[in-house]
């Protein structure tokens, strides 16, 4: 493609609010492109299923910003007491601080949750129908975000109002265009406030949970900086709500309004998990994969890709690539389970809270349609918008007439 930034297609403009027909016409020209990116730089785009399941587990492919080349990013520089984190690691550090992270999101810890996410998701709808009474709820403001907010909480022991506050203050750091420079600056200072207040509270009186084994980590092994402590919270914080909430409204919005898929879930509910996996394939949370910068000139797909410069792989493109997927385009219960998505991550980097996100998402969306049957979108489903975002993709509401709860 041509290597002149004005005649490069935008992330932002070219795409939209539906960006799969243009990932089909770039994934038909080839498996790499030169796009200008979110922050109006070029950078190359990763569009085919093989090419970006590769990259992302590509020891070659870091995402630490020191191997990006001089001016070749342009994103959101953190405070460095937040930017000590795992999206800003590889190697060695990376997989130090994973270990230390790992066991709080572990097969036995999310069986142990299982019945605590039912309770809460539960809770939420009653409050949500007894408020509502007749007129439609936003499962994404009355049930998906606090969901996933008091699940965090409960698992790193952060106070819940505190987290509300950050939680304001997370989506001004989310979309920071849409904020001013003091709003911004005002949001990252209460996020390190806010951290520090809790680290400081958990190490005057630990608790169960997971602050309180990362404080200790730092305070008694010394395996934590006190940078990394923050981040850390910082991330599990940030990259843990954001995306479940997504994945919640997403797989809800499927459910009810997929010709016969209602029937078929009521039938098996089961099945629930199988659609939380195809709606992550078909319309995940997780647009593009954070930026990666190569550590030495590399190849991909035929491309040759100097050093430093930004990589971003285009999980929504890989996702309905016809090489991968047989009708890429439609949702389908039945589906070959193999290739395997992509929302996630692959490799080194794959998600921690991967499990925890499929346990709330398919509890979030089993508990909706057994107490709610008779839920119904309170509009067309072309009227419903996704939040303003290039990386991420998320409804901005969900209006849902519940009806009688069972």
């Amino acid at each position: 493609m041509s290597s002149d930034p004005l005649a490069l297609p935008s992330l932002d403009e070219a795409f939209g609010p539906d960006p799969y027909p243009m990932y089909a016409k770039l994934r038909e020209a080839g498996p790499v492109h030169r796009v200008l990116g979110p922050e109006g730089r070029p950078v190359w785009l990763i569009t085919r299923y093989p090419e970006a399941r590769a990259a992302l587990a590509d020891p070659a492919l870091s995402l630490d910003r020191s191997n990006a080349a001089p001016g070749a990013y342009g994103g959101l520089s953190l405070p460095p007491v937040l930017d000590a984190n795992l999206l800003n690691m590889d190697g060695a550090d990376h997989a130090r601080l994973r270990r230390l992270v790992a066991p709080a999101f572990s097969a036995a810890r999310m069986e142990a949750l299982r019945e605590r996410v039912h309770g809460v998701a539960a809770e939420l709808l009653t409050e949500a129908a007894a408020k509502a009474g007749t007129a439609p709820v936003d499962l994404v403001e009355a049930y998906a975000a606090p969901l996933s907010l008091t699940l965090l909480c409960d698992i790193l022991g952060v106070d819940r109002a505190e987290s509300q506050r950050f939680h304001r203050w997370t989506a001004i750091v989310l979309d920071p265009s849409a904020s001013s420079r003091a709003q911004l600056k005002d949001a990252l200072e209460g996020i390190v406030t806010s951290l520090a207040r809790q680290i400081a509270a958990k190490r005057a009186e630990p608790g169960p949970d997971l602050l309180s084994a990362l404080v200790t980590a730092h305070d008694g092994d010394d395996r934590l900086n006190s940078d990394e402590l923050l981040s850390l919270a910082f991330l599990l914080l940030f990259a843990g709500y954001e995306n479940t909430v997504n994945a919640i409204a997403a797989t809800a919005a499927a459910a009810l309004t997929e010709p016969g898929l209602r029937e078929r879930l009521a039938a098996e509910p089961d099945a629930v998990a199988a659609l939380v996996e195809e709606v992550i394939r078909f319309d995940g949370p997780v647009e593009l994969a954070i930026r990666r910068f190569p550590t030495q000139d590399v190849e991909i797909g035929g491309v040759r890709i100097p050093a430093g410069e930004p990589v971003l792989i285009a999980l929504g493109s890989a996702h309905r690539d016809p090489e991968a997927y047989d009708r890429p385009d439609e949702i389908s219960l039945d589906r070959d389970t193999r290739p395997g998505t992509l929302g996630f991550g692959h490799g080194p980097h794959y998600c921690l809270g991967a499990a925890l996100a499929r346990l709330e998402t398919t509890t979030a969306v089993t508990v909706l349609l057994q107490r709610h049957p008779q839920a119904v979108l309170a509009v067309p489903r072309g009227e419903l918008r996704p939040r303003p975002s290039v990386r991420t993709r998320g409804l901005a509401q969900l209006p849902v007439r519940l009806g009688p709860e069972l």
